[in-house]
């Protein structure tokens, strides 16, 4: 493992895949989110999170997020990445099609009060946008610790490894989700369409 931990502090829809595999790349073991060590947080347990994390130098989405305070105090060389979209409108629609997709989840119930984000968006919108204005505060004036990206922006290898001092790795970043799902969705269309003038051939 690294020298040093690397916590991704973002919520969820934000780009926090993006950041794993980012991390994973430069050589980081990674964990996914945990909704054991979410309801740790829930009932203000720490032990089992400091244990955990004992075992990975990456970490991102749940429970993360609502313990960075924690990680900076326990773990003092570490960094912290805050992980956000371009506007809070886009990240609500981002959560609130997950949401739709997923169904109500535990996840959601812990982190923001609700199963599920439909008909409370000033709620949700509020609690995204106080973290990272908590997020920003806290870490004021320590821009070797913390680093704010947003990949929607165009942030992307040059933030991350500037930040962590690594060289550029020679990859495409890994933030292809939107271009990968429409190339995926016109591939679909075009079988379809074949498809359907074969039958009409035969």
């Amino acid at each position: 493992m690294k020298d040093r931990k690397v916590f991704g502090i973002g919520m969820n829809k934000t780009g926090t895949t993006t950041l794993k595999v980012c991390l994973e790349q430069l050589g980081y073991t990674v964990c996914s989110p945990e909704l054991e060590l979410l309801r740790c947080v829930d009932r203000g347990e720490l032990g089992p999170i400091f244990e955990f994390a004992e075992n990975y130098d990456g970490f991102q989405d749940w429970p993360w997020p609502l313990v960075y305070k924690e990680m900076d105090r326990r773990y003092e060389n570490s960094k912290f990445v805050l992980t956000r979209r371009k506007n809070s409108d886009v990240w609500f629609k981002s959560l609130k099609k997950h949401s739709i997709k997923k169904g109500p989840t535990e996840y959601r119930k812990i982190a923001y009060g609700y199963e599920m984000p439909a008909r409370k968006k000033p709620h949700h919108v509020n609690v995204y946008e106080e973290h990272n204005e908590e997020v920003r505060a806290y870490f004021a004036g320590r821009e070797e610790d913390f680093l704010e990206v947003c990949w929607e922006e165009g942030d992307g290898w040059e933030e991350i490894c500037g930040f962590l001092g690594h060289d550029v790795p020679e990859v495409v970043f890994p933030h292809r989700k939107k271009s990968l799902s429409r190339a995926h969705l016109i591939l679909k269309y075009m079988k379809r369409s074949v498809g359907n003038v074969m039958d009409r051939i035969l």
